[in-house]
């Protein structure tokens, strides 16, 4: 019998999330299980390698110190806590920077690892990377290279590459170092086969800390975890960095694939609740009422939701009755804006009456049902918002629950961006940029690149346009303001106002106990700990 020899695991591979960056009155949710890392880590071990990852949010997410502008405050383990937490013997360790607003803080960590490993290949990837490589890699010159697109083929080969000596600037899908000049290399075709990708690797960061709180993009409606059913978004809206990041190519998971994700998750982490953080859930109908069939034939015991809002006017009551009765409880629909006008400047190519329409149809099926809408693009004038606070007013009316209003952010990798950068609006990329940047969740500040609107208008513009629909929606149905009251006491929530109203009281109250040096009730692993583990495949 010949001798059966195991092989030898190729070397140690480690990714690290930073601390997120939020302005002290943002009302969103910014700790949520890092998929991003989660799904790298899965094709790696798939190839061989071990892998670490060090998630500086889920290993502290009570604590909060200042950041790199006044106001702003990093949540999560200090960079040094981070550096001590790093392998010195990994073959390459990756960074992302997945917000522009916080590419300073990922900044400041990869100068802070070049110094601690100077021997170590630093590589950067993420929305920011992705958009602006030639300025992440010379904001870093110790980094050798930045990821475009999807990673999981990229990671791979750049880990083989770098284990035989290869250029880098060889491996498709990276802007790379060749000497004293930066080479992009061929781009990398899009994944073909979503079912064939390896699941995310979720026992390689600290799950627990996000589930048994609830952290979530969406609604808080118990142990949580994120999940994609497709990739990509065959839209061009021009204030939007997809096409760049994705191109416009749209692809799906087998409902059945998807379904067996969660039951998965169900059996392994006893989760209650799945978040689609896909860019467009639904473009196609009879892929969503698949998925729903398989999920109502298997009793799947969980609820889901949409929280990105994108394409949602395609569902009609019969799709919104077939998703209830599946577990979805929550649509997210983005008109982006009650101007028509607007809409086709920004090439939002919905149609407000049939999306009116298909958010009435999601109501009487019992779905909580917000919209988003933004104001200040480049193009808009007063006439153009009035005309947005008349479609707000209406959403009221309908019955529609919580609205979202918030401010244009020239995102890098958006064709907006592309063209104010041209026309010298934006005249540099600096942290003064990158902060006005987080003003998109922000309830006071406000940036503008209207010439027409000044901050001060559109600040002025978003309160009021929130106090006039709910005040509205309450006078109408005052039972939900006492359920906006009682929401924030409970576990589950069943207001978007209630999840925002409470994220601002958390993290303020966060920011108070990590000022005065004692933890909040919920304490994750401090200082000092051990560093996360590699597991092996």
């Amino acid at each position: 019998m010949q001798e059966v020899r195991e092989q030898p695991l190729r070397p140690l591979v480690t990714l690290i999330r930073p601390p997120t960056v939020v302005p002290r009155d943002a009302y969103s949710r910014n700790g949520t299980p890092p998929l991003t890392q989660a799904y790298l880590a899965g094709s790696l071990t798939a190839a061989g390698h071990r892998v670490a990852v060090i998630d500086a949010v889920g290993e502290a997410l009570d604590r909060w110190t200042p950041s790199y502008r006044p106001g702003f405050f990093a949540n999560g383990l200090s960079i040094q806590e981070v550096v001590e937490r790093t392998d010195p013997k990994s073959l390459w360790i990756g960074v992302s920077a997945p917000f522009s607003h916080e590419w300073p803080v990922a900044r400041e960590l990869l100068h802070a690892l070049s110094r601690r490993f100077p021997d170590v290949p630093l590589v950067c990837g993420g929305e920011h990377a992705n958009a602006l490589p030639e300025v992440v890699l010379a904001d870093v010159p110790e980094l050798a290279a930045c990821v475009l697109g999807e990673g999981e083929e990229t990671v791979i080969d750049l880990s083989r590459a770098l284990e035989s000596g290869r250029d880098l600037s060889e491996v498709p899908g990276l802007v790379a170092r060749r000497g004293s000049r930066l080479v992009r290399g061929a781009p990398r075709r899009r994944l073909q086969d979503l079912d064939a990708i390896p699941r995310p690797r979720w026992d390689l960061v600290p799950l627990e800390n996000y589930l048994e709180r609830g952290q979530c993009m969406g609604l808080r409606r118990g142990r949580t975890i994120p999940l994609l059913a497709s990739r990509g978004c065959p839209f061009q809206c021009t204030f939007c960095s997809s096409p760049n990041m994705w191109t416009t190519r749209y692809l799906t998971r087998s409902p059945a694939d998807v379904v067996d994700e969660i039951e998965e998750y169900v059996r392994r982490f006893g989760v209650e609740s799945v978040d689609f953080y896909d860019l467009t859930a639904i473009v196609l109908r009879p892929w969503i009422m698949d998925f729903c069939r398989t999920m109502i034939e298997r009793r799947v015991p969980v609820v889901w939701q949409l929280p990105s809002g994108t394409r949602t006017e395609r569902v009609d009551e019969e799709v919104a009755r077939r998703m209830y009765e599946a577990g979805c409880r929550s649509l997210v629909y983005a008109p982006e804006s009650g101007s028509v006008r607007t809409l086709v400047e920004v090439r939002k190519h919905v149609d407000l009456e049939r999306m009116v329409r298909s958010m009435a149809g999601a109501i009487r099926a019992g779905h909580t049902v917000k919209a988003h809408v933004v104001v200040g693009f480049p193009g808009e004038g007063h006439g153009d918002l009035l005309r947005t606070l008349r479609f707000a007013l209406r959403l009221a009316l309908l019955g529609v629950h919580d609205l979202g209003v918030y401010s244009f952010s020239a995102y890098p990798g958006s064709t907006l961006f592309e063209d104010l950068r041209k026309s010298g609006a934006i005249a540099r990329i600096d942290d003064d940029y990158y902060a006005s940047l987080a003003c998109f969740t922000s309830l006071l500040r406000a940036s503008s690149f209207n010439p027409t609107l000044s901050p001060g208008t559109l600040r002025l513009f978003r309160l009021s346009c929130l106090t006039l629909f709910y005040l509205a929606g309450f006078l109408l149905r005052p039972w939900r303001f006492f359920q906006v009251a009682t929401d924030l006491v409970r576990r589950h929530r069943r207001s978007f106002l209630a999840e925002a109203l409470g994220n601002l009281l958390y993290r303020r109250r966060g920011i108070r106990s990590s000022a005065g040096g004692y933890p909040l009730p919920y304490a994750t692993r401090p200082p000092g700990a051990a560093p996360t583990r590699a597991y092996a495949p």
